[in-house]
């Protein structure tokens, strides 16, 4: 979440995604207003399963990094997608909650709240999914962003540098070495970066104690074991 004072994903997750239905609008709106004709072609691949009665397989509870918790994040705070098809993951972004791990669950739980992160890491490295990554989650605060990237929140305060432990550092690392694994991605700091690097954000996170230095060495020694055991 990452700005001091507030709870609020006004900001955040606001980047106009909450105003479309996920089932209505796309197909049957966008198409009567314009005419199939004259949408994208692009734009059709990613509607196709918007029809009603066509949806993507799902197995219920199932969680793409191996050892994290399934606790699902409000249907209100992120939008259904099919990525990387229909959009390409080229981002990690690391947010600071402001608060407990406890109180992010409750939060991304709340339907009014607006936002939410695909993981929350709490301090003793436990790790929450709460969004599949093949869907588009509310927690950058613009679009574009949302849709190229997978949010990872973290148990502590921007301003408490002993929130940031090594336990979270290293059960975060190994996440986000598998995100740019399985999406081709560089293990450098244009490719991972924080809340308070996205275009037209008013948020501070991770803040000036999280330590990118030992983060990404950390990264990169998780991307090169994991390469080793897949080897």
């Amino acid at each position: 979440m990452g700005k001091q004072g507030t709870g609020s994903g006004k900001g955040r997750g606001g980047d106009g995604d909450r105003g479309i239905s996920r089932r209505t609008l796309i197909i049957g709106g966008a198409a009567s207003a314009v005419g199939v004709g004259l949408l994208a072609r692009g734009d059709l691949a990613r509607m196709w399963w918007q029809v009603p009665g066509v949806d993507k397989p799902r197995e219920a509870g199932a969680v793409d990094f191996k050892g994290a918790e399934w606790v699902a994040a409000a249907a209100a705070n992120w939008r259904r997608a099919d990525r990387p098809a229909d959009y390409t993951v080229d981002r990690v972004i690391i947010h600071v909650t402001q608060g407990s791990y406890q109180s992010a669950l409750r939060v991304f739980k709340d339907p009014w709240h607006g936002a939410a992160a695909h993981y929350v890491v709490r301090q003793d490295g436990h790790i929450a999914q709460m969004i599949r990554e093949l869907d588009v989650a509310f927690h950058a605060g613009n679009r574009d962003y949302n849709e190229r990237s997978v949010g990872i929140e973290h148990e502590g305060f921007v301003d408490r540098p002993e929130d940031f432990t090594a336990a979270m550092y290293e059960a975060s690392a190994r996440l986000t070495a598998r995100i740019c694994r399985r999406y081709d991605m560089p293990v450098d700091r244009k490719h991972i970066i924080g809340h308070v690097e996205v275009p037209g954000t008013d948020h501070t996170d991770p803040g000036p104690h999280w330590d990118w230095d030992r983060y990404i060495r950390l990264v990169k020694a998780a991307y090169e074991r994991d390469g080793a055991a897949k080897a």
